[in-house]
């Protein structure tokens, strides 16, 4: 197999995705630009619906923490 071959055969191969998802294509070109077929907005409601913000976790259980004490 010369190099050629092989980067094709990696090029053919989609990635396994949700169903939801099912094809998104995302790439960059040249000018280090993001495409995809996907509007941004539904990818990040899919993701706001499927994934837990780490962050945002971390900031609630911390407000919790504040509310106790000021009831003590």
């Amino acid at each position: 197999m010369t190099m050629g071959t092989r980067k094709n055969m990696k090029e053919k191969k989609k990635p396994d995705v949700n169903p939801a998802l099912n094809g998104l294509d995302i790439t960059i070109n040249s000018f280090g630009e993001i495409q995809s077929t996907y509007d941004i907005d539904k990818i990040n409601d899919f993701l706001d619906h499927h994934v837990n913000d780490k962050k945002l976790k971390n900031k609630e259980q911390s407000d919790d923490d504040e509310n106790r004490e000021k009831q003590d």
